[in-house]
C-alpha cells in the first residue's frame, strides 16, 4: 500500500511534465496563445517545480514527509482543476506556477519516504526500480494520455483530469503512509532556502530563454554568471553553517557526485531527443497527437522493463556496470537514429530503436537513483531525493535548450542554402521559424497554383529538419559517451558494506533510526 501511494504520486507529478504538450495547439485556438505565451505555459511548471524542489525537500525532513506529501497533491490537484477552467493564457500560466509548487512539494517526499520505508538493500533496489519505472513511463506515455483525451473532450479536460488522481493519491497517503522526519532538531537554514531557490530559479530561467536571445547574449550570460554567483555563496553559507539544509561535503562521496551526472546526462539526452521526435512523427509523419503518443509506447514499455531489472543487476554486478550499459545503450541508439531516420524510416525500425532507448533509460537512471539515495542518511533523506530530482529537472531543460538550440542552428543553415528562389523574403523568414510553418507555406503555394514552388519548399523544409534532427542525436550521443567514461572512471561499483549491516547492531547508515524502526 506504501509503495502503491508513493509510485502514484510521482507518476501523477511526472505525468505533467509531457501531458500538457500535446495541448498547445489547441490553445492557440481556444485561447488565442502566441507562441511565447505558450512557451511561459510549459515552462512556468518546470521553472518554480525546479526552483522550490531543495527547499521543500529540506522542508520535508524537518516538519514530516508524509505531511509535505498531503499538502503538495492537495496544492497540485486544486491548480489543476483550476487551470482547466482558465479563460487566458495569463490564468493558465498562473495555475502552472501553483501547480509547479505542488509538485516541489510532492516530488522529493515520494523517494524520501520510500527510502526511509524500505531500508534493506534488495527490497530498496526493487523499490527505486518501480519507482523509476512510474516515473519514465509516466514521462513516456504524457503525450498518449493528452491525445486520448482531447479526442474526446476540450483542453480543460487534460487538467480537471488530475484533480481525482491527485484525490485518489492522498487518499492512498492517507490511509497507508507512515509519519517520518529528522529525528534531530534542528533550525530551518533561511538563508540557504533562499539562495536555493534563487540560483535555480536563475538557472533555470536563463537556459529556457537563451535559445530565443542567444547563447552569446549578453542577458543569457548575466544570468548564467548571477546563476553561479548565487550558487557560490549557497556553497559558502552551507559550509559555515551549523545545520545545512544541504551538506555539501556530500558532493565529495562519488556515489553521490557521479551518481547525479550520470542522472542529469540521461535527462539531458532524453528531453532534448523528445523535443524532436515528436515534431518528426507530427509535422514530417503527419502523425496526430495521440498517434504520436502511441507511437512512443515502446519507449514506455522498454524504459519499464529496464528500471526494474535494472536494480537486481546491480545488486549483483555493481551500479558502475549496469549504470554504464544503460548510458552505452542510449549512446548506440543516437548514434544509430543519426544515421537512418529519414522521412520514411519504416516504424519497425523505429520501434527497434525505441527499446535500445528505453532499456538504456531504465538501466542507467534507476541504479543512479539508488546509488545517490543510498549516499544520504535516512534524516536527509528529503533534501537527498531533491538533488536527484533537481539534476534532472536541469538536464532535462539544458537537454531541450542546447539540443533545440544545435537543431535550430543546422536547419536554419540549410534551409538557406535550398529555399526556391521565387519565395519572397517574407515567406522566408517565416519558413526559418519552424519546419512546421515551412511546410505549411509549401501547402498554401501548391493550393495557390504553385505546385513546383511548394514541392521544392516542402523537400528543403523537411531535409533541413531531418538534418537538424541528426545533428541534435550526434550531440545528444556524445554526451551520453562522455557520460558512460565518466560513469566507469567515477561511479563506485557497491556501496559499502557497513551502510547495510543488520539493522539490530545500530550500525551503518541506519543507525539508532533503524532501531527506533524495529521496535
Amino acid at each position: 500500500m506504501v509503495l502503491a501511494a508513493l509510485l502514484a504520486a510521482a507518476f501523477l507529478v511526472s505525468l505533467e511534465t509531457t501531458l500538457v504538450n500535446v495541448a498547445l495547439p489547441v490553445l492557440v485556438r481556444e485561447l488565442h496563445a502566441s507562441t511565447s505565451q505558450l512557451q511561459w505555459v510549459v515552462d512556468a511548471y518546470n521553472l518554480v517545480f525546479a526552483a522550490m524542489l531543495l527547499t521543500a525537500g529540506s522542508l520535508s525532513d524537518r516538519f514530516g514527509r508524509k505531511g509535505m506529501l498531503l499538502v503538495g497533491l492537495a496544492v497540485f490537484g486544486t491548480a489543476s482543476v483550476v487551470g482547466g477552467l482558465a479563460t487566458s493564457p495569463g490564468a493558465l500560466t498562473a495555475a502552472r506556477i501553483v501547480m509547479g509548487l505542488g509538485a516541489a512539494m510532492t516530488f522529493p517526499a515520494t523517494l524520501s519516504v520510500l527510502s526511509n520505508v524500505f531500508t534493506g538493500r534488495n527490497e530498496r533496489a526493487l523499490a527505486i526500480g518501480l519507482w523509476g519505472a512510474a516515473t519514465g513511463v509516466a514521462i513516456a506515455i504524457g503525450p498518449i494520455a493528452g491525445g486520448l483525451l482531447l479526442e474526446h473532450y476540450s483542453w480543460g479536460s487534460i487538467f480537471f483530469a488530475m484533480g481525482p488522481v491527485a484525490a485518489l493519491g492522498m487518499g492512498l497517503v492517507a490511509l497507508s503512509v507512515p509519519t517520518s522526519r529528522d529525528s534531530e532538531s534542528w533550525a530551518v537554514d533561511v538563508p540557504g532556502l533562499l539562495l536555493s531557490t534563487g540560483f535555480m530559479a536563475l538557472l533555470v530561467y536563463t537556459i529556457i530563454e537563451a535559445p530565443t536571445y542567444g547563447w552569446g547574449a549578453g542577458r543569457t550570460i548575466a544570468g548564467l554568471a548571477g546563476g553561479l554567483v548565487l550558487l557560490g555563496c549557497f556553497v559558502l553559507a552551507e559550509s559555515r553553517t551549523e545545520h545545512p539544509m544541504l551538506d555539501v561535503r556530500i558532493f565529495s562521496n562519488l556515489r553521490f557526485s557521479a551518481a547525479s551526472g550520470s542522472v542529469t546526462i540521461v535527462l539531458f539526452t532524453l528531453f532534448g531527443f523528445i523535443f524532436l521526435i515528436i515534431q518528426y512523427m507530427q509535422i514530417i509523419r503527419g502523425w496526430s497527437p495521440l498517434s504520436a503518443g502511441v507511437h512512443m509506447l515502446p519507449v514506455a514499455m522498454a524504459v519499464a522493463v529496464g528500471s526494474v531489472a535494472g536494480m537486481p543487476l546491480a545488486v549483483k554486478v555493481g551500479t558502475k556496470v549496469i549504470v554504464a550499459t544503460g548510458l552505452a545503450s542510449m549512446t548506440a541508439f543516437y548514434i544509430w537514429t543519426a544515421l537512418t531516420l529519414t522521412p520514411t524510416t519504416s516504424y519497425g525500425l523505429i520501434a527497434a530503436q525505441m527499446v535500445v532507448l528505453g532499456l538504456g533509460m531504465g538501466l542507467a537512471q534507476s541504479p543512479a537513483t539508488d546509488s545517490i539515495m543510498g549516499a544520504v542518511s535516512l534524516g536527509k533523506s528529503g533534501v537527498g531525493s531533491a538533488v536527484n530530482d533537481s539534476t534532472r529537472l536541469v538536464g532535462g531543460t539544458l537537454g531541450v535548450a542546447v539540443i533545440g538550440s544545435v537543431y535550430a542552428s543546422v536547419y536554419g543553415s540549410r534551409l538557406a542554402g535550398h529555399l526556391p528562389p521565387l519565395l519572397s523574403a517574407r515567406y522566408a523568414a517565416t519558413a526559418h521559424q519552424s519546419v512546421g510553418a515551412a511546410l505549411a507555406i509549401a501547402g498554401r503555394a501548391s493550393s495557390l497554383g504553385h505546385p513546383a514552388l511548394g514541392a521544392a519548399l516542402h523537400q528543403a523544409a523537411t531535409n533541413a529538419f531531418i538534418n537538424g534532427l541528426n545533428a541534435g542525436c550526434y550531440v545528444a550521443g556524445g554526451v551520453a559517451a562522455i557520460g558512460v567514461v565518466l560513469a566507469v572512471v567515477f561511479l563506485p561499483a557497491q556501496p559499502p558494506t557497513a551502510v547495510f549491516d543488520d539493522v539490530a547492531t545500530g550500525t551503518g547508515e541506519l543507525g539508532v533510526a533503524g532501531l527506533a524502526r524495529l521496535a
